[in-house]
């Protein structure tokens, strides 16, 4: 067996490991099809949000400071 076939057996176990941690790990399918059900309690508080956000800052602040 040479390097390159080790190395592709090697990459195809990590892969399958990957694909399978990928599926005990991510939604589950119903949370795939009903995404709505989820997002449902978070509506709660639209009152709060009627206020305009403050702008967003453009960038460092440079002062001057005196060299004492």
């Amino acid at each position: 067996m040479n390097s390159q076939s080790t190395a592709g057996f090697l990459g195809a176990v990590v892969a399958a490991i990957v694909l399978a941690a990928a599926f005990i790990y991510g939604p589950s399918p119903s949370q795939i099809r009903n995404p709505a059900q989820r997002a449902a309690a978070p509506q709660a508080a639209p009152a709060a949000e009627a206020a305009p956000a403050a702008p967003a800052p453009r960038g460092p602040v440079i002062r001057d400071v005196p060299n004492n």
